[in-house]
C-alpha cells in the first residue's frame, strides 16, 4: 500500500516538473504589428486577439522613412508591417520581405485586381494591399479665396504664417517638384536643387512641419492651408464643413498602402491570419469608418456611405488618377533625397 502511495506521489512530482518545464506550451503567440498612427480601427486588434487566443504587440511610426531605419537596424522583430509602396519596394530589393502564402488568406480574392501587381510588388508575390489615395492640398474655404487647383496655393504669400507642410521628404519635396513640372521620382541633381530652393523660399511662409497633427490642426482652424494625404483630408472634412481638398493639376503622387511580412518574421502564419481577417468585408468597412481612405475591396466598395463618394479626397476622377504618379524606390538615389531634405530643414 505505501509502495503504491510513494509511486502515485512520484509520478504526480514528475509530471508537476515536466509541466514546468514547458511554461511556452501555455503562452499566447505574440504578433508584432507594425503600421502608421491612427490607421486601423483598434476593436478590430482587441477582437483579434480574443478570436484566436492571440496577444497583439503594436507599435506606430509616422512616416516610411522612420518605419525603413527601425526595420533596417534589427532592433525589433514584426511579423506584420503595413506602409507605403515606394518603402516596399525598398525592402524587397533589399531582401527583407518574405513571399506570403495567399493560400492563408482566401479574402484575397476580394482584393480588386487593378491594386494588384503594382510596380513596387510586380510579381504579386509579397503584399495585399490596404488602402489607396492621394497627396493633395486641403484648405480652409472661409479664408482662402476662391477655387484654388494648384500646388502654387502652398507658396501665396497672402497665407504666410498658415501654411502647415508635412514632415515627410518624399511628400514635400514631391510637392515642389510637380509644381516645377518634374517627375516625382526624378533623380536629375539640378531639378532636385531647384525643388530644394523652392522649399526654401517657401519656409517663412510655413507654420510647421508635422504629419500626424496636420488633420486636426486644420479641424481645428489652426491653419488655412495644408499639404495632406487624402484619407486625413476626407476624415477633416467631415468634422469641419468648412474644409475642402483637391489634387493639383500640375500632377501628384497616387499611392497604395499594403501589408507585408518581413523576412525575419516568427509568426508568419498568424500574421496571414490576420491580414485575411482586415480582409473580412465587415471588418473592412468598419476600418474604412475609422480612416476614410479608399478602399481595394470589391465587396466593401459596393456598400460605402453614399456621401463618400462626391468627396475629391475619397472618390478621385478618372482624370485626377490619369494625372498622377506613384513613388518608386531610387535605390542608391535615395541618398539625394537625404541630402537635400537635411539642406531644407536646416537652412
Amino acid at each position: 500500500m505505501k509502495k503504491n502511495v510513494l509511486l502515485i506521489i512520484t509520478i504526480l512530482m514528475v509530471l508537476i516538473i515536466l509541466g514546468g518545464c514547458s511554461p511556452q506550451q501555455s503562452e499566447k503567440v505574440v504578433l508584432n504589428i507594425f503600421n502608421y498612427g491612427e490607421y486601423i480601427d483598434t476593436d478590430l486588434i482587441d477582437e483579434f486577439e480574443s478570436k484566436f487566443d492571440v496577444s497583439i504587440n503594436y507599435e506606430i511610426y509616422p512616416t516610411p522613412e522612420d518605419m525603413y531605419t527601425k526595420v533596417k537596424s534589427g532592433a525589433t522583430s514584426y511579423d506584420l508591417i503595413i506602409s507605403s509602396d515606394y518603402m516596399i519596394e525598398r525592402l524587397i530589393n533589399e531582401g527583407m520581405v518574405q513571399e506570403i502564402n495567399y493560400d492563408n488568406i482566401p479574402n484575397y480574392q476580394y482584393i480588386d485586381d487593378n491594386f494588384k501587381k503594382q510596380p513596387y510588388d510586380s510579381e504579386g508575390k509579397y503584399t495585399v494591399p490596404y488602402f489607396w489615395g492621394t497627396l493633395g492640398v486641403i484648405y480652409n474655404t472661409e479664408i482662402v479665396e476662391g477655387t484654388p487647383d494648384s500646388w502654387d496655393l502652398l507658396w501665396d504669400e497672402k497665407y504666410a504664417g498658415q501654411i502647415l507642410m508635412m514632415d515627410s521628404q518624399r511628400d514635400s519635396l514631391g510637392a515642389a517638384l510637380k509644381k516645377l513640372g518634374y517627375s516625382l521620382n526624378t533623380v536629375n541633381p539640378d531639378e532636385l536643387e531647384e525643388a530644394k530652393q523652392l522649399l526654401i523660399q517657401q519656409k517663412p511662409m510655413v507654420m510647421a512641419y508635422v504629419v500626424d497633427e496636420v488633420r486636426d490642426m486644420m479641424i481645428g482652424d489652426e491653419a488655412a492651408i495644408a499639404l495632406l494625404w487624402s484619407g486625413e483630408a476626407v476624415a477633416a472634412m467631415g468634422e469641419n464643413e468648412k474644409l475642402n481638398y483637391y489634387v493639383p493639376v500640375e500632377g501628384s503622387n497616387i499611392w497604395v498602402d499594403a501589408m507585408f511580412i518581413p523576412s525575419d518574421a516568427k509568426n508568419k502564419e498568424v500574421a496571414e491570419k490576420f491580414i485575411n481577417f482586415l480582409c473580412e468585408k465587415e471588418n473592412t468597412l468598419r476600418n474604412i469608418d475609422y480612416v476614410w481612405y479608399s478602399t481595394v475591396h470589391t465587396e466593401a466598395i459596393k456598400e460605402v456611405e453614399e456621401f463618400l463618394f462626391d468627396n475629391p479626397g475619397f472618390n478621385p476622377s478618372q482624370e485626377t488618377i490619369n494625372n498622377t504618379e506613384m513613388f518608386r524606390d531610387l535605390g542608391t538615389n535615395i541618398n539625394l533625397y537625404d541630402k537635400v531634405w537635411t539642406e531644407v530643414l536646416s537652412d
